[in-house]
């Protein structure tokens, strides 16, 4: 229980303290208007509360990332929350904090629109095709996992509502009308009703496990969790699996979401001052850091035998069936009804978001009007494909998803630095996390399936190597900028 309440004091004591500093190397003007201002167009440029923009980005950015990924990376321990701490306030919430406000400067655009500005067509061209890439993958993922969700509950077994492509074709349906209507039609009406929920729900389950989860206690001793399987903080899980890569691409939401940036620039139209980025975009991340933790924990939680009994129930029905039966042992039927159906809200309210994310990203590099028409011309083929991507492996569209979640994040650090470097303000604030993302993503792509398929000892010294490169190439163009800055004083 101890290690538990240090995780979430850390979290919002790095909200406290680090992100004003953060705040401060961005260069924010409360005076500057903002883009809804001056570009309003009723569509996708609206203003919007500071608290329902909040709100807004919170459930945007979290869906059952922040769910599933912390329940599969409990199989590696409580070093699982050590890393979504870590990770959420040095890389995720700088990450998200500056996808917005780079945006925000910069008339609302997307990041690849932003990368050629900041870096050249280039880099703009690797960003669009991964931004896309992840936007697509995430819609998809956020199609399959609601739909399997509500399918296999057990009130609507023998009826209609019990087969999975009913589930499908209806979210489809909404995702339709979600991408192609104006924002203030249905999202800022909504989704701050479905933020308030998923604050709840978190909390609800948090409280249940600290009073109702004797095998809580067992948490608090790191080093010697799973003894029985010799696990400890620097070791493989009981499987064999190395925390470096896997576990940084197994929890990425809550952590470090490359996903988040690809919704920011959707609320940094929306946004009426500039001072609003801080509570807006780090607030929204922290706040997902506090909903990886709790579910973290309640994968470590709720099974007194440990590694192999969350390993067996997640053989037999995934991450879903983990939370089913988290919700109904620690709520109740009605509490876990209710659970379960918000996790089945949740996706879908970043699933939609990420298909009109798509659809932002596609006609903003390629100059193309926000009219009606246009607008229904892109999104219809979009949707097309995504359901015809639902009729493969829920599994490989998943790795697919983490790899290039962690790669976009790592991509949007890497323009962080850039924009902070030509400010002239303290840049290592995100060009360190760079570094790391960058040898994480080179470990994962050189051992992974999908990748180079290398054995597994391979991949830590290649990123390793990859890293150092980086970092004294790093070190190189600060020394460059330094002199620079000397000869012109």
């Amino acid at each position: 229980m101890l290690m538990f309440f240090a995780s979430i004091t850390l979290l919002i004591l790095g909200y406290k303290f680090y992100s004003p500093f953060v705040e401060k190397q961005a260069g924010i003007d409360p005076t500057a208007k903002t883009p809804q201002e001056r570009l309003r167009d009723g569509v996708d440029y609206v203003p919007i509360s500071p608290a329902r923009a909040f709100l807004i980005q919170f459930l945007n950015i979290a869906g059952v990332g922040p769910i599933f990924g912390p329940i599969l990376g409990a199989l590696y321990g409580p070093v699982a929350l050590v890393w979504i701490v870590i990770g959420n306030v040095l890389g995720g919430a700088v990450h998200d904090y500056f996808s917005g406000v780079m945006s925000l400067k910069e008339d609302g655009k997307s990041l690849p629109e932003i990368a050629g500005h900041y870096y050249n067509v280039i880099f703009k061209g690797v960003m669009l095709l991964f931004t896309c890439m992840l936007l697509f993958f995430v819609g998809v993922v956020f199609i399959m996992s609601p739909a399997g969700l509500l399918s296999n509950l057990s009130f609507f077994e023998g009826t209609i509502f019990a087969g999975n492509t009913f589930w499908v074709l209806v979210i489809l349906a909404y995702y339709f009308l979600a991408t192609l209507l104006p924002i203030d039609k249905i999202i800022t009406k909504l989704y701050p009703l479905f933020g308030l929920l998923m604050i709840v729900m978190t909390t609800l389950v948090a409280v249940a496990l600290l009073f109702n989860a004797p095998h809580l206690a067992e948490v608090n001793d790191i080093f010697s969790y799973f003894r029985g399987h010799d696990h400890s903080l620097l070791e493989p899980n009981p499987d064999g699996l190395p925390v470096w890569p896997l576990l940084f691409v197994t929890i990425t939401c809550g952590a470090i979401s490359g996903f988040h940036s690809t919704q920011s620039p959707m609320i940094a139209r929306c946004l009426t001052n500039e001072k609003y980025a801080r509570p807006v975009f780090y607030g929204a991340m922290m706040c997902e850091g506090l909903v990886a933790c709790v579910w973290a924990l309640a994968g470590i939680a709720a099974f007194p035998e440990g590694y192999v009994g969350l390993k067996a129930m997640l053989a037999q029905g995934g991450p879903g069936l983990v939370v089913n039966h988290i919700a109904t042992t620690y709520l109740g039927v009605f509490g876990g009804i209710m659970a379960i159906l918000a996790v089945a809200i949740f996706p879908i309210t970043s699933g939609d978001t990420a298909f009109r994310s798509l659809r932002l990203t596609i006609m903003d590099a390629f100059n193309i009007s926000q009219t009606m028409r246009h607008r229904l011309m892109l999104s219809l083929p979009l949707l097309g494909v995504g359901y015809l991507m639902t009729f493969l492996d829920f599994s490989l569209i998943w790795r697919y998803f983490a790899f290039s979640n962690m790669l976009l994040s790592t991509s949007v650090l890497w323009l962080a630095t850039k924009y902070l470097f030509d400010r002239g303000t303290f840049h290592w604030i995100a060009s360190i996390p760079a570094v790391i993302g960058t040898a994480i993503s080179v470990s994962y792509i050189a051992t992974a399936g999908i990748g180079l398929n290398l054995p597994m000892e391979y991949s830590k010294p290649i990123g390793i190597a990859v890293a150092i490169v980086c970092l004294i190439a790093l070190v190189m163009q600060h020394q460059k900028h330094l002199g620079k800055a000397v000869a012109k004083a």
